[in-house]
Formats: C-alpha cells, sequence, structure tokens
C-alpha cells in the first residue's frame, strides 16, 4: 500500500510506501526533512507524529527514547507508515535543488597525513559535476551493498576534484580497505549529494563552528564557502583532538585567523601529553566554546564529529548557554558501533 505524508507547518505532501521509511520518501520526492546518518543513531531527522501510525526498525535509544516515542515523536529514518500521516518537522527548504545522482569515480590521491588520516582525492568522470552545499556527503556504495558516508572536505566551487577525511577505524570493512588495499587509479561508485548539514546564509548572526576529529571535513567546506561567498558574519572555528597530532590541518585554520576577515581559531586538545609540549587550550572542545561564549543566545552553531561531541554540545548550549535549540546544526560521524541496536 501506499500512504499521503503532510507536512506541517508547510503543508507539503508525498506518498510513502508501507515498506518504506519516511525519509527515504521525503528524499525521493524532494522534499527537505533534516537528516544525518539515516540509519537511527544520531537522532537529525526526529520530529513529532501528528496523526497517523508508523512502525519503528532498529535504532539507538539515545535518538529515540521510549518515553518520546510514546509522547508522540518518530525516528523518520526508521519509520515506516501504517496509515496516512501528519507529521510535524522543521523542513529544509530548497534541499531537492541539486539532483541525488550514482556515479563512479576514480581514485586521483591517498595523501596518508597521520597515522590515522587519509586525504582522499577523487576524480569525477569527463564532463560531470557534483552539485552540492558545503557539508554535505556522499555515500560510497560497497559491492556487497553496504553503504560508508564521508563529508565533501572542499566548497562546491573547488570541485576540480572532491576531497574525504578519511581516519582509519581497525576492523572498518572500508577505511581498512583505504588503508591498506586501496590503490590511486581505482573505482569507486557513490550516491550523493545527501544531508541537511550546511551553511545557513540567510541569517545575520554570528557564527560557532565546532569540530572534533574528522568532523573538521565539512567545517572546512562551509570556511572555503563563506570565503568564496564573502559572508560578513563573524566566524569562531574551534577543533578539537585527544592529541595536537589530531589536528591535521592545524596549520591551514592558524592561516585562515590570519587572513580571513572576521575568523577567530581555537584549537583545543583533550589529552595532551608532556612530550607534546602543548600551550594551547586544554579540555573538551565544547567546553571551551561555552567558556568564551557563555550566552549563545544570539549565534547560531554548526558541530560536526563523534556523537559524544554533539549530544554533549547540543544539550549544553541550550540548556547554559541560551542558544536556540533550532539554531543548533550538526552532523554526527556515527561508526558501524553507533549504528548498532542498542
Amino acid at each position: 500500500m501506499t500512504f499521503q505524508v503532510t507536512v506541517e507547518p508547510s503543508g507539503r505532501q508525498f506518498s510513502c510506501d508501507e515498506d518504506e521509511t519516511v525519509l527515504a520518501a521525503a528524499i525521493r520526492a524532494g522534499v527537505g526533512l533534516p537528516y544525518g546518518c539515516k540509519n537511527g543513531a544520531c537522532g537529525s531527522c526526529r520530529g513529532k507524529l501528528l496523526s497517523g501510525e508508523v512502525s519503528h526498525r532498529a535504532h539507538q535509544e539515545r535518538a529515540l527514547p521510549v518515553a518520546d516515542e510514546a509522547r508522540g515523536f518518530a525516528l523518520f529514518c526508521c519509520a515506516t507508515p501504517h496509515s496516512d500521516l501528519v507529521i510535524e518537522a522543521r523542513e529544509v527548504l530548497g534541499i531537492g535543488e541539486f539532483p541525488i545522482k550514482k556515479m563512479p569515480t576514480r581514485v586521483a590521491k591517498i595523501d596518508r597525513v597521520t597515522d590515522d588520516v587519509i586525504i582522499l582525492s577523487l576524480q569525477l568522470p569527463a564532463n560531470e559535476r557534483l552539485q552540492y552545499r558545503a557539508g554535505q556527503f556522499i555515500e560510497f556504495i560497497l559491492k556487497d551493498g553496504r553503504r560508508r558516508s564521508y563529508s565533501m572536505a572542499n566548497a562546491p566551487h573547488l570541485d576540480e576534484q572532491l576531497t574525504l577525511h578519511i581516519r582509519h577505524l581497525p576492523g572498518g570493512v572500508f577505511t581498512d580497505h583505504v588503508f591498506n588495499t586501496m590503490k590511486e587509479r581505482d573505482i569507486l561508485r557513490f550516491e550523493g549529494p545527501l544531508g541537511t548539514f550546511f551553511l545557513r546564509e540567510d541569517s545575520p548572526k554570528p557564527i560557532v563552528m565546532l569540530a572534533s576529529g574528522t568532523g573538521f571535513a565539512p567545517i572546512k567546506a562551509m570556511v572555503e564557502q563563506a570565503q568564496h561567498n564573502r559572508l560578513a558574519r563573524p566566524i569562531t572555528l574551534y577543533w578539537g583532538g585527544r592529541r595536537p597530532g589530531d589536528l591535521y590541518m592545524d596549520a591551514l585554520c592558524r592561516e585562515w585567523a590570519g587572513t580571513v576577515p572576521g575568523l577567530r581559531y581555537v584549537p583545543v586538545v583533550s589529552d595532551a601529553k608532556p612530550e607534546d609540549d602543548w600551550q594551547g587550550r586544554t579540555g573538551f572542545v565544547h567546553q571551551a566554546v561555552m567558556q568564551d561564549l557563555p550566552d549563545l543566545s544570539g549565534y547560531q552553531v554548526y558541530a560536526c564529529g563523534a556523537p559524544a561531541m554533539v549530544e554533549a554540545a547540543q544539550a549544553d548550549f541550550v540548556a547554559r548557554c541560551g542558544l536556540p535549540p533550532d539554531e543548533f546544526y550538526a552532523d554526527a560521524f556515527t561508526s558501524e558501533a553507533d549504528l548498532a541496536p542498542p
């Protein structure tokens, strides 16, 4: 059976098959429901079920606690309909303007910048161009049909090649291949662009950009986009890692701080050792933001990195710093362990 889904308050409508998730149907119809992982881990697609019935596929408890589901909330990446639905969600305007495509790509360069981070450069087919918003991601389609998601680390106007920042997760099917057996000129297949994490340029508010580890990749693309568009809003970039070496493009960020008007850079290390000779900020990166900016009521925040960092930042910024909940935009970098059912 096919059911009708109505999105409030926009009034947009789309059809959804009974064995299809609400989010998948929305993406197919070009309706911009917010989302991140698409696998029930990050909670970005959570919204209210105003009428109708759904069932939820396996998902993380933290993304949709049982008590919240009982109160009428739904996780649209995992929810399949049993009737026509009316849902409440903050629709992302303009998300359907760039077509989602499947295409092959050739590995152009494999640059190992640290022991566990590779910058992977991809060459698109001749006469092909991937249109996307800085901050979005692609999904590699593996031979067995499984998928792995990575954000573009370069702004769209720098599209001679796509660059991705890939951290090695030992035992990971894809990252083991990238770090151990992948070669230049190998052919990969991906789908994109995907995701609703991108810079909202229609606001005058100053911006906090918050990254941990390779969560820096889409943040880098956003900064390049802001610079290209001559965005006049102040940007404060916080980048956190366990050790100084985890800030693998620290020199670029320091260069931005000296050349990009209105941009301030704050590196933060949580587990510095004596041999690191680290003279900068220490502790959790989101707490550094709170120390510097105890009142976030007039800001927009863009956060990307480990789910624990993103969740802590969202909760603390809203509860303790007055950040409006709808001014927190995030992309949690979920691993296979994060995607497993609880």
